[in-house]
């Protein structure tokens, strides 16, 4: 009797359980993606130039380094710039004594003119050679001025915030102005797209994509990341439509690293169950029935509403969560 009443009490609970714990499969309409190979690439990649000639002398990054914007990355000193400084401190004092000279001369001559012993004309002589003096002593100090910037200039300063990427060069190497000493990414990374050209009608800026895990192998569960495309090139090149597309996290990946990308190129039916209504054991996929009975599920990608069943249910069926 015991036994017939807790049997029975069991039925009611399955015919009233309540119908918001039961979840239908549901076929509806969804993106139809495919998978391709994306490349992480830099936003900006920018050269660190030397902005003079000469040696050199001391290089501070290696392929791989982060460096922030404004760090000193290599030393060049050019020689002869000092040669040129020292050539020019000897010409400043002596031209600073021929100024000396032509404003002793004027002031006599100032003297002389005032007791009427020279002419007005030598005065004016003598006030030329002192203007010329005192113009050309100015000029040699603005050109030592010129040439000391220019061995500041020999710290090779980094444009931007960001990655090291290749180092041509190394200590002792000779160098002209202008040369790139190193090549950085900057720290924006994006996803480098490249689809078959019948594809590119279906992309376009604000797409929303699926990118699996680090690495080319597919796992039978992976995580995948939402990303965004942020630009289409409006060129096919060889046959391919070239995306953009911003995804977070990838600051660790490499520079040419590839991955793989999920991309909507158009709709499809297929059967969607809620994700909470899948569960995992021993390394399968699980739903179940409302009478019960656990199914294998193969599962497809994750769509709105939940993730796409390949095989294992069908329409209409009612599960519960587990």
């Amino acid at each position: 009797m015991i036994r017939n009443t807790a049997a029975a009490l069991l039925l009611m609970a399955g015919v009233l359980q309540p119908a918001a714990a039961q979840q239908a499969v549901t076929r509806q309409q969804v993106d139809d993606r495919k998978a391709v190979i994306a490349t992480v690439e830099p936003v900006r990649e920018l050269p660190a130039r030397a902005r003079i000639g000469g040696t050199i002398v001391a290089l501070s990054v290696r392929e791989g380094d982060q460096v922030a914007a404004g760090d000193r990355i290599a030393l060049v000193v050019d020689p002869k710039l000092a040669l040129q400084i020292q050539a020019l401190e000897s010409r400043i004092q002596a031209q600073n004594a021929a100024r000396e000279q032509a404003q002793i001369d004027f002031n006599r001559m100032q003297q002389l003119r005032g007791s009427g012993t020279v002419s007005q004309a030598q005065l004016d002589q003598v006030r030329t050679r002192l203007d010329v003096a005192v113009r050309t002593f100015e000029a040699l100090r603005s050109d030592r001025e010129v040439v000391e910037q220019q061995s500041t200039e020999g710290a090779v300063l980094a444009p931007a915030a960001g990655r090291v990427l290749k180092v041509p060069v190394s200590i002792g190497s000779v160098v002209l102005a202008g040369e790139t000493i190193a090549t950085l990414a900057t720290d924006n990374y994006i996803l480098r797209l490249q689809l078959p050209e019948r594809h590119a009608r279906f992309m376009k800026a604000g797409d929303t994509i699926l990118v699996g895990a680090r690495g080319l192998q597919q796992q039978e569960q992976e995580t995948l990341r939402r990303g965004r495309v942020r630009l289409v090139y409006p060129q096919i090149d060889q046959g391919r439509v070239i995306a953009d597309a911003e995804v977070d996290g990838l600051g660790d990946f490499f520079v040419g690293e590839r991955t793989r990308v999920y991309v909507a190129t158009g709709k499809r039916d297929a059967l969607v169950v809620p994700a909470d209504a899948v569960y995992r054991r021993y390394g399968v996929s699980y739903v179940k029935l409302k009478d019960g009975t656990e199914v294998v599920v193969q599962l497809g990608l994750p769509v709105d509403g939940g993730v796409e069943v390949l095989s294992g249910l069908n329409e209409g069926d009612l599960l519960v969560k587990p």
